[in-house]
């Protein structure tokens, strides 16, 4: 499978979102949130980030990737860095490109890197997707990588600051693909989810990425979503409906904070979590 090196690099065209109070409001009870500036619609929570995006996303993809290549496709990781708040009303202006190729033994990965502004050219936010292609192991890495974020792991003899233990709802992939915008099959079907090798119906990367940072914002930033500024995750192993979450967030110092998240079913789902916090 050749993965083409010559379209990394070009920026897609831009594209426009209008932000809705209600679609923001959605997204925040899609994702258990219940901090009451987000319920109320004054801002949309912080991984409310995706949704402007998500299409765009994939839409930098095929340039690089063969059509072969999308059946091995995995959510590999997500950064996503906060300039400032998303507000109801507001029209952002989205685009991104394909960035950098990293070849390896068991497949490949492709950093996406996304930017969003106001209508006016402001910064809002800036993003990074890795997809890796488990087996699709041909050609030559090239291009620019997403930025690292590793788990310090002299931090554990510590002990973490703070521990969280997050419910995910039997309906949660339901409500939150209506909410995000994201109708991925595996989130929705169970005969499609076991015909993929998963133990059935399994729930969104980004909604377990929004549940770590409600455990961040409530314990390390006084409940502010203003706050965060940075929020980095690598997704590891997929939580399953019904299942625990528990984020352990370690003081890694400067406001800065490592996290992991652990299923009930013994899992480690999310590793390598990164915060920011002001």
């Amino acid at each position: 499978m050749g993965f083409n090196t010559e379209a990394l690099g070009a920026w897609g065209e831009p594209f426009e979102f209008k932000v809705e109070r209600d679609r923001a409001i959605a997204y925040a009870k899609a994702t258990n949130d219940q901090n009451p500036r987000h319920l109320s619609g004054e801002l949309a929570p912080p991984v409310f980030a995706i949704v402007p995006v998500f299409g765009g996303m994939a839409g930098s993809m095929p340039s690089v990737v063969p059509a072969e290549a999308f059946p091995f496709l995995l959510h590999g990781e997500q950064d996503m860095v906060f300039h400032q708040p998303i507000v109801p009303g507001m029209t952002l202006v989205s685009r991104g490109r394909p960035a950098g190729l990293s070849v390896k033994k068991s497949g490949t990965t492709l950093s996406v890197q996304l930017e969003t502004r106001t209508a006016d050219g402001e910064l809002v936010n800036e993003q990074w997707m890795v997809a890796f292609f488990r087996g699709c192991a041909d050609g030559d890495s090239a291009g620019e990588n997403a930025p690292a974020h590793s788990f310090d792991e002299a931090l554990r003899g510590r002990g973490p600051l703070a521990t969280v233990t997050q419910h995910v709802d039997d309906d949660q992939t339901y409500r939150y693909s209506e909410a995000s915008g994201d109708p991925m099959p595996i989130h929705l079907d169970d005969a499609v989810a076991k015909a993929a090798g998963l133990p059935g119906i399994i729930a969104h990367g980004l909604c377990t990425m929004a549940f770590t940072s409600r455990a961040v914002i409530e314990s390390v930033a006084g409940n502010d979503p203003t706050r965060l500024k940075r929020l980095a995750v690598r997704f590891s192993r997929p939580v399953l409906p019904g299942e625990d979450v528990t984020t352990s967030i370690y003081d890694a110092g400067a406001g800065t904070y490592a996290f992991e998240t652990v299923s009930s079913g013994g899992n480690v789902v999310i590793k390598d979590g990164l915060a920011e916090v002001s």
